[in-house]
């Protein structure tokens, strides 16, 4: 069977007024090169705004992060912020409601929150998750449904669903005359 790009179906005309997804990613000192590569691809494919890459999060150009962006490095605007708490606080600025992707007391269900476009998902450390001084600055914290014995994703995999979720979203308002 030949494979053919999503572009190029007619199941893709539904995403041709958007041009750009509304949103960015803040990474606030992720190890994974491997992860950090996997935001690569999903920002691809979404056609996210931008990554912000903060802390101690790898950034291209790094063959870890080539390995699994396959390409996406070069594709997607991304920026290296030393301060992810500053970083935040300029896309506030800008408009950005910014939602750390975590649970927390205060969390909102993933399918469940209206987003208020634009939007800067924040996500933290494999083990540690987002500092205190970033979840307190965020305006929503959002969750993953989760009903397994687990209580969290790999840190890729939950900025694929939420990413795509936001998609979902955005989609469905792009299409509202």
């Amino acid at each position: 069977m030949e494979r053919l790009p999503y572009r190029a179906t007619q199941a893709a005309a539904i995403y041709d007024s958007i041009q750009q997804l509304p949103v960015v990613a803040l990474l606030e000192n992720v190890r994974s090169l491997y992860n950090v590569g996997a935001f690569f691809r999903t920002a691809d494919a979404t056609g996210l705004r931008k990554l912000y890459l903060c802390g101690i999060t790898g950034r291209p150009p790094h063959t870890g992060i080539r390995k699994t962006a396959l390409g996406a490095e070069a594709s997607v605007p991304w920026e290296y912020a030393a301060d992810p708490v500053a970083q935040a606080t300029a896309l506030r600025g800008e408009g950005c409601e910014i939602a750390a992707v975590e649970t927390s007391v205060r969390s909102v269900d993933l399918f469940d929150w209206e987003p208020a476009f634009p939007v800067c998902l924040v996500f933290g450390n494999e083990i540690d998750g987002i500092s205190p001084e970033l979840s307190a600055l965020a305006d929503t914290h959002v969750r993953i449904p989760m009903l397994g014995t687990k209580h969290s994703l790999n840190v890729a995999t939950a900025g694929g669903v939420v990413i795509y979720e936001l998609l979902r979203k955005y989609r469905i308002l792009a299409a509202r005359p």
